[in-house]
């Protein structure tokens, strides 16, 4: 048998225990519609069990991922159905209030596509982003894409560190969370290196 999970995952061992891969994509794909479920913790937790030979890796990410993806685009239908008026009236009850919806609105208009792929590692920008993406009338193709390319990242950086990390997982958490301005940054830039250089491509092929 393999030792407790440490620190605040520890709390998640009973869920995670019971019900395995059910618990890792039904708490990923609700935190991803804007419900305050701890998605990126549970993921940690299900890492370090694939790390003791409780679950298997690949299948967790797999899982993850697809949870992820799913909880976003239902986020995005409701944002693209009911628009502001939703979720002025129903954001309050996952905490979502007018005034933190519209603060991340504007950032998100400001930033376009690309910030589609950097919110999936923001708390609060990680549960409202398919749900903004659908009211400021994204293309559903081009969020699809961004949307899928952070799963992917978030997915594969927490389950790997948690996988490699094992019950050290916290400290590393912690020294990650400290740094995240940082791989933020880089990962916008990178980002946006790629839709230059496709925006300037397809110039030149006109």
């Amino acid at each position: 048998m393999s030792p407790p999970l440490p620190g605040p995952l520890a709390a998640l061992e009973p869920l995670l225990g019971h019900y395995g891969y059910w618990a890792v994509g039904a708490v990923v794909f609700v935190e991803d519609f804007g419900v305050p479920a701890p998605g990126e913790t549970i993921l940690l937790a299900a890492g370090v069990y694939a790390g003791a030979g409780r679950l298997n890796v690949v299948a967790v990410a797999v899982i993850a991922f697809v949870a992820a993806v799913a909880g976003d685009n239902l986020g995005y239908l409701i944002g693209r159905a009911g628009g502001r008026a939703f979720v002025h009236r129903w954001g309050r009850y996952v905490f979502l209030t007018p005034k933190r919806f519209e603060a991340a609105e504007a950032f998100f208009a400001r930033h376009g596509g690309k910030i589609v792929t950097v919110a999936r590692f923001v708390e609060g920008l990680r549960q409202a982003n398919g749900i903004i993406a659908g009211t400021t009338g994204m293309r559903w193709r081009r969020f699809l894409a961004f949307n899928a390319l952070g799963a992917a990242l978030w997915v594969g950086l927490w389950t790997t560190l948690a996988y490699l990390a094992g019950n050290h997982i916290t400290a590393v958490y912690d020294e990650v969370r400290r740094y995240q301005l940082y791989v933020l940054l880089a990962a916008a830039v990178a980002v946006a290196g790629l839709v230059v250089r496709h925006v300037a491509r397809r110039r030149r092929e006109r």
